[in-house]
């Protein structure tokens, strides 16, 4: 399996939804996962019985699907913005390093 890129989930999701689906709606669905991966993370950590159902990676990849979804339904670059976002962050956190510097490094090495 190749890997994926935001830019090409974003491609696809926007393919997917554009036309059958509202930001509220994807939202919703956003938040039943949400509290999907809380369950998964309760059995996991032994506060509840493990129905079989509980399946934290799953759980998670549909909490992204939705995030991702409802950015690109309304036309936000999420790397350019994930970039950003961690720049203003290093800087104000004073990190000694950030995502953009993170990548560079792993480009030259």
């Amino acid at each position: 399996m190749e890997d994926l890129t935001f830019t090409q989930m974003q491609a696809y999701l926007v393919a997917k939804y554009e036309e059958n689906a509202t930001s509220s709606d994807l939202f919703m669905k956003l938040v039943e996962e949400v509290g999907e991966v809380a369950e998964a993370l309760n059995c996991l950590e032994g506060r509840k019985k493990d129905s079989g159902d509980a399946s934290l990676e799953k759980e998670l990849a549909d909490v992204i699907h939705y995030a991702v979804a409802i950015a690109s339904i309304n036309q936000i670059d999420l790397t350019h913005v994930i970039l950003e976002k961690d720049q203003d962050a290093a800087a104000k956190y004073n990190h000694s390093l950030n995502l953009v510097e993170f990548l560079s490094k792993e480009d030259r090495g």
